[in-house]
């Protein structure tokens, strides 16, 4: 699944739309969610700058005399194996292609062989359907106002295990499965431990470990396992250099420990024995 890195690097890939005039938008199977408008109002609308809240991108559309005050926006979601293209020559569509908008500046295109990705309109981020969607998201972990103090704070009164608190999204966002299992090693936090045993350092040390791994994996363009591909089909790299995930019976980078492989709600989880602490 396209986590906070992959969606962050897709809305880098696509901003070459931004300015482009609508031409169409092109529905082709049901998605996850209604579109909520008819695709010819959209028509003549100008893309604004592309944002992203958690793992959903933001297209802000703007009248075409409008320099501010968007006439609402396009929320876009990738689903479990979903991506977007993006160009002026992207060929003609496949049979799981299932969202196209047409600019003037080039071809948008929603990939999403399992159609549980999405394109929702909304008049704005701060009123529903939008607004719905957003709310149980946790901070971002690069806002200033995401301080390891504030995330010890949001671990105190959890007794869930700290690698299934990150994976809610309620601590912070972004910190999917891969990029969990590897800023737990960072931090030398063993995956198990409950939140409440997690002090004001240790807390800081996993603070510092998610900025420091999702930072890197933007940088990669991302973890491509299976699908994932940016805007211009570029593949992530950073799973070739992930400290722990998917190397379960290899040798640990730190310690000279075994990496394990277990099972947490449902997801794999990779860790060192040896040097991450309960």
């Amino acid at each position: 699944m396209p986590e906070l890195p992959e969606v962050e690097v897709t809305r880098r890939s696509v901003g070459g739309i931004e300015g482009a005039r609508i031409l169409a938008l092109r529905m082709g199977k049901p998605l996850r969610w209604p579109l909520g408008v008819e695709p010819e109002e959209l028509v003549g609308l100008r893309v604004g700058a592309v944002g992203r809240r958690g793992k959903y991108l933001w297209l802000p559309l703007l009248h075409e005399a409008s320099t501010s005050g968007a006439a609402g926006g396009l929320l876009w979601h990738l689903g479990m194996s979903g991506s977007l293209a993006f160009g002026a020559s992207l060929g003609p569509s496949g049979k799981h292609d299932h969202a196209e908008l047409v600019t003037d500046q080039g071809l948008l295109r929603l990939t999403d062989p399992r159609r549980f990705g999405a394109v929702v309109w909304s008049d704005g981020l701060d009123v529903a359907p939008a607004a719905t969607l957003l709310a149980r998201l946790g901070p971002e972990p690069f806002d200033p106002a995401w301080t390891a103090e504030a995330l010890h704070v949001s671990l105190q009164g959890r007794r869930t295990a700290v690698k299934l608190a990150l994976l809610s999204g309620e601590l912070v966002v972004g910190a999917g499965n891969i990029y969990a299992s590897d800023a737990l090693w960072q931090a030398g936090i063993d995956p198990r431990t409950p939140c409440t045993r997690i002090g004001p350092a240790r807390a800081a040390k996993l603070h510092a470990a998610v900025q420091q791994v999702l930072a890197e994996a933007i940088a990669a363009g991302g973890s491509t396992l299976r699908d994932f591909r940016n805007a211009h089909g570029e593949v992530g790299q950073y799973q070739g250099q992930a400290r722990v995930y998917g190397r379960g019976g290899e040798t640990c980078a730190r310690c000279g420990g075994t990496i394990r492989r277990i099972v947490q709600g449902q997801r794999a989880t990779y860790f060192c024995p040896g040097c991450q602490r309960r």
